[in-house]
């Protein structure tokens, strides 16, 4: 098939905005080329909010044939945590055919270059963009975001760190010249010349094994870094939420095909229920890089097992935020409430435990005890979410059964500041909402003295549950931080106070302990919420994660530089 798409019309095309985006990562200034406002879509080839919810309804109960070679069988089964089927099938595939196939592209896709490497990706996520409404109900209906959120996040957001990933990856293969002329002066003699040619070269095959709670916001940075560092990359979705890796899939083989690239340097290996497929191609010798968001236990066996892969994870960690004093109370419980409260606790930034000294904290108002700060701290999430319609706009859904059985079981872990509530959703009555439970633990009551607390909050407990653990002091909490990070792991760290020592010690916490810190957050910005091209998510240098979304550590070892050097 002719190309459609040339290499000089996709350069002039989107040349500026990979530009902008080397801008934005140099400077870390705020800037997105995608729009956050759903009215911003309907015009100029986009889907608007009709067109979107017309194209997800018209998938559902259909068959998504993406034309891959080796498809053995259809599988699916998604069920949306709002309670709907969305019967979608996918091409099972025959990988011993697949991954052959796969490697026949990429040849012509590394002689391409970085830089039209570079903007087909940006025209692959130029497309998803077009379709945002439409990927944003495919991301509500697998994950259970609220719809604002699945459309940011899933959305905008996803394709912002998507191409963040595209312009780091740019960087790094540009970094070393095409070619050099080499020549070393040997005295009365001749110099020695040579030319030396230095290509960018992929490591093979990349594996995503997506994730379930945020499907395009986790999978895009690595797909992107390995398809524009020259590697073909086969995209395992979760099982409960393929369609929007699915969707992503399908627009990549378009856009490769019409760029005159083999379509199959992009393929789905979706799962029959129960096979567990991430294991087996993990080991595969054509995988030669993974890309892995989820529990610890499987992000550790990939570290351990798939030694013939690079492996990029992030797994879990218990978020801390400390609170010694503040400035503006209600700013600090209105901030720590959202935090605590958006998508039900789903998101692996969330803040887990709060250390609060047990004599209390200084405030603007006056002196605050541990007890009325847990209380108040529990006011204001009763606050937030006390119209039913506001709480479903922010909880979401619970994403599954395990997250609903560890919200349960907290209550019986120590005196509940806060219980949780069933919430009704009118739109969806199959959906299963819960507002998040607060418990009181106390930090001094240690595991080996047979108490529950220590061992309660050194585990992660994901979803809608947070524990108020009263430390002696602020040394202490800051020592009970430090050990958390180090044996657990953090994604985020936040701290709130006013003095100047204690925020010398978190700090120096975070940097001996390699983790990302909130100072004082009390307006809209929230410590589980990170901006691409600007804020780092995760550290790479805790439990929590062997790399950072997004810097150059997590590009720069997809590929490597072959030189080839021939007399002058």
């Amino acid at each position: 098939m002719a190309a459609e798409l040339t290499a000089h019309q996709l350069i002039a095309q989107h040349r500026p905005t990979l530009d902008q985006a080397l801008e934005a990562i140099r400077t870390r200034a705020y800037w997105s080329p995608h729009p956050e406002h759903p009215k911003a879509y309907g015009e100029h080839g986009s889907l608007g909010m009709a067109e979107g919810k017309a194209a997800f309804d018209a998938l559902l109960g259909t068959r998504l044939d993406l034309g891959q070679p080796g498809t053995d069988d259809w599988v699916g089964g998604e069920v949306s945590p709002y309670g709907i089927e969305l019967g979608v099938s996918y091409p099972h595939a025959d990988v011993d055919v697949l991954l052959p196939a796969m490697r026949a592209g990429m040849r012509a896709w590394r002689d391409a270059g970085a830089e039209t490497r570079a903007v087909v990706c940006l025209e692959i996520l130029k497309r998803i963009s077009d379709r945002t409404h439409e990927f944003a109900h495919a991301v509500m209906h697998t994950s259970g975001q609220a719809f604002m959120m699945a459309f940011q996040a899933g959305g905008p957001h996803a394709q912002d760190r998507g191409l963040e990933a595209v312009a780091y990856a740019y960087v790094e293969q540009v970094r070393t010249p095409d070619t050099a002329e080499w020549t070393k002066p040997q005295g009365k003699r001749d110099p020695l010349a040579l030319t030396k040619q230095f290509t960018p070269v992929p490591r093979g095959i990349a594996l995503l094994i997506g994730c379930n709670t945020f499907p395009t916001w986790n999978g895009y940075p690595g797909l992107f870094a390995s398809l524009a560092t020259g590697n073909a990359v086969l995209v395992k979705p979760h099982p409960r939420a393929v369609l929007p890796l699915a969707l992503t899939v399908a627009v990549a083989r378009e856009v490769l095909t019409e760029a005159g690239f083999d379509p199959n340097l992009v393929a789905l290996a979706a799962e029959r229920p129960g096979e567990g497929i991430a294991k087996t191609l993990a080991v595969r010798p054509e995988i030669r890089i993974i890309d892995y968001t989820g529990s610890t236990e499987f992000g550790d066996w990939l570290e351990t097992n798939a030694r013939q892969a690079q492996v990029y994870t992030e797994k879990a960690g218990v978020n801390t935020v400390l609170v010694e004093s503040t400035d503006d109370y209600k700013g600090m419980l209105s901030n720590l409430a959202f935090s605590l409260s958006l998508y039900s606790g789903q998101m692996c930034t969330t803040p887990q435990n709060l250390l609060i000294p047990r004599d209390g904290i200084r405030t603007e108002e006056g002196p605050k005890s541990y007890d009325e700060v847990v209380a108040d701290l529990a006011g204001s999430v009763d606050g937030l979410l006390g119209d039913d319609a506001r709480a479903n706009a922010l909880l979401g859904a619970i994403v599954n059964p395990d997250v609903k059985a560890r919200l349960e079981a907290a209550s019986g872990l120590g005196e509940v500041a806060l219980p949780s509530r069933e919430v009704a959703n009118p739109e969806f009555p199959g959906a299963v909402v819960r507002t998040p439970v607060i418990v009181k633990l106390d930090g001094a009551r240690k595991y080996w003295d047979g108490a529950e607390d220590e061992a309660a909050y050194l585990s992660e407990c994901f979803g809608p549950v947070s524990f108020a653990v009263a430390v002696d002091s602020a040394a202490d909490g800051v020592d009970l931080l430090r050990r958390s990070i180090r044996d657990k792991g953090a994604m985020t760290v936040g701290a709130y106070t006013t003095s100047d020592e204690v925020e010398q010690a978190v700090q120096e916490v975070c940097f001996e302990e390699c983790a990302q810190l909130s100072l004082n957050l009390t307006g809209g910005v929230y410590v589980n919420q990170t901006a691409a091209f600007s804020d780092f998510h995760g550290s790479g240098g805790n439990a929590a994660a062997n790399s950072a979304l997004c810097d150059g550590a997590f590009v720069a070892n997809r590929f490597r530089i072959v030189e080839v050097r021939r007399e002058a």
